[in-house]
């Protein structure tokens, strides 16, 4: 299951996607890194390569390491998973300033990517003469490239974002159900979601709520801005950026009026309220899905549906990287993994196997992509709904530290939603401790 903390909280399950129905297991792929010799040749040419990554890439479900092998006989791939991406990433800054103990591939979430760029480039192979970088979205390889040019990360997935909803709850609140009236009545942004969210807590059914989490609300509301908490020159601008304080203001509304559950998210108090259906709205970035239909069950199957986000730019909530160390013993062979792993068929393979979302363009035109629907969620087409959110995500500007301003952010509004912390209060806490954690 991949789970991120930083630049998107998310967790995810296999899910097929067209014909097939979501997997119904919500275990952990763990694993632990080891200092051995695993990926040195052996006497007759033959290597391990190590991937290393948290959560779920979605690779072994798809059967690619399988795949790789038998066009490659003398390469054999090893996945070495963290489940939780918090866990993952100081693991890695102590493997590359120690230089051992790196895989020859490692995975890279874009709530660090910014970082990594400006603080440890140098210790990754340049990619950008093994991949082609006009086939990812223009923002996403963006994210991966140094200044003097250099491409550190190839694109796996984006979490382009949608509406989950129930719309039984829809129905039963009085509110209009079918996906192109919900996504009408949000279009004019999260605004819009907020006065939806008052009018079904009026005729709500007993022991539900609007919304699930006001902080994923937040994350997606910052995460659709050009501007969110660094400016170009990488100084910090979340204390007087419009879009945060928009995305707060909206939490502190939603806490307020009590339209929002107050859940954190992934954690066993959000999984136990989609199982009692207690939820009708989740903002739903593509990787999302998998996570409602784990938790949600059989119990609620087409009772789901999915619809455009609110407003008419969209956000990307989550992604990553695949980066070669340049201290690999396998560099050339690791590249060319690489390369494979994120060119489109494979990362077609991958939406169908796992949900996640591919960021390789060419992907969009297969089939298997453009033609999704989720059965789960009322045979929602998923491929068509999420490419077309993705063409509208802004060129955002990225940060060292994002993922910590968004973590912590996220702690204080839940916070105003679970302890009924004032926003003053709530906003001074974040402030204190986000200027301590970034100097």
């Amino acid at each position: 299951m991949r789970i991120t903390r930083t630049g998107g909280r998310r967790g995810r399950r296999a899910a097929a996607v067209a014909t097939a129905v979501l997997a119904a297991s919500a275990l952990l792929l763990t694993g632990c890194s080891s200092d051995g010799d695993s990926d040195a040749a052996d006497s007759s040419g033959n290597i391990t390569l190590t991937l290393s990554d948290y959560g779920q890439f979605g690779y072994k479900e798809a059967g690619l390491f399988a795949q790789y092998h038998k066009l490659h006989p003398n390469i054999t791939v090893k996945e070495e998973t963290t489940a939780n991406e918090q866990d993952y990433y100081p693991k890695l800054l102590q493997q590359l300033n120690s230089g051992s103990g790196l895989g020859d591939i490692t995975g890279i979430e874009v709530g660090r990517i910014k970082e990594v760029v400006d603080t440890q480039a140098g210790k990754f192979a340049d990619l950008s003469k093994s991949i082609n970088v006009n086939d990812w979205l223009s923002w996403k390889e963006k994210q991966a490239t140094a200044q003097d040019g250099t491409v550190i990360g190839a694109g796996t997935d984006i979490g382009p974002m949608s509406l989950c909803y129930r719309k039984d709850l829809f129905q039963q609140a009085g509110l209009p159900a079918d996906r192109d009236a919900v996504a009408k009545a949000v279009s004019g942004g999260w605004e819009d979601y907020l006065k939806l969210g008052e009018q079904y807590q009026k005729k709500a059914p007993a022991g539900t709520h609007f919304m699930d989490s006001a902080s994923a609300m937040y994350n997606a509301v910052v995460s659709s801005s050009a501007k969110q908490y660094y400016d170009a020159d990488g100084k910090p601008i979340y204390k007087d950026n419009p879009a945060v304080k928009q995305g707060w203001d909206l939490a502190a509304e939603a806490a307020s009026k009590k339209l929002s559950a107050g859940l954190a998210q992934f954690q066993v108090p959000w999984q136990t309220a989609l199982r009692k259906g207690n939820v009708a709205t989740v903002v739903c970035p593509a990787w999302m899905a998998a996570q409602i239909s784990t938790y949600s069950g059989d119990a609620f199957k087409g009772k789901w549906d999915i619809s455009h986000a609110p407003g008419t730019t969209a956000s990307a909530w989550g992604g990553s990287f695949l980066a070669v160390p340049k201290s690999g013993k396998h560099v050339k062979e690791a590249i060319e993994l690489v390369k494979w792993l994120t060119a489109a068929e494979q990362q077609a393979a991958v939406f169908k196997a796992a949900g996640v979302f591919p960021s390789n363009t060419g992907a969009y035109q297969l089939a298997s992509v453009k033609d999704a629907k989720l059965p789960y969620f009322s045979d929602a087409p998923i491929g068509q709904i999420y490419a077309d959110e993705a063409k509208s995500i802004p060129d955002a500007v990225l940060g060292e530290k994002d993922g910590v301003i968004k973590d912590t952010i996220s702690t204080q509004i839940n916070n105003m939603e679970q302890r009924g912390t004032a926003p003053d209060k709530a906003w001074k806490d974040a402030t204190d401790t986000i200027d301590k954690a970034i100097g």
